[in-house]
């Protein structure tokens, strides 16, 4: 084979996975610029994952013992969610977590405080409500 016929071959191949990736989104952080800022939202944030049985837990007590009615508190989902993924990142680095080492269900009260897992969740808005 002759250098044009190779070369040929290497672009057609290059062009193809430049396609593809397009397509695919697989290069949308390379080419979508700087993340946009997300606003932080005021007050206690419950952090939880769709499908993560810790957070249904959590949603489970706060629906039974109407907890909603005694404490303001804002949701975010942070497992198909990226601006929320965004959120709880700059949440836990406030509370001195490393975003490698948070997991759901996770409440940031404010102050810099922050609770992670389900027993410790529970306790905290227990506490708040006075339930025993």
């Amino acid at each position: 084979m002759n250098k044009t016929i190779v070369i040929t071959i290497i672009l057609i191949i290059l062009l193809g996975i430049l396609f593809w990736g397009l397509q695919t989104g697989f290069f949308a952080g390379i080419f979508s610029g700087p993340a946009k800022p997300v606003a932080i939202p005021e007050g206690i944030i419950l952090f939880y994952g769709e499908g993560c049985p810790h957070c249904k837990n959590v949603d489970d007590f706060v629906a039974q013992n109407k907890i909603g009615d005694k404490v303001k508190f804002t949701k975010l989902e942070v497992w198909y969610n990226k601006d929320n993924q965004t959120i709880l990142g700059e949440v836990a680095q406030k509370c001195g977590i490393t975003s490698g080492s948070v997991g759901v269900p996770f409440l940031f009260v404010g102050n810099n405080k922050c609770v992670s897992g389900d027993v410790d969740v529970i306790s905290l808005f227990k506490n708040a409500t006075g339930i025993k």
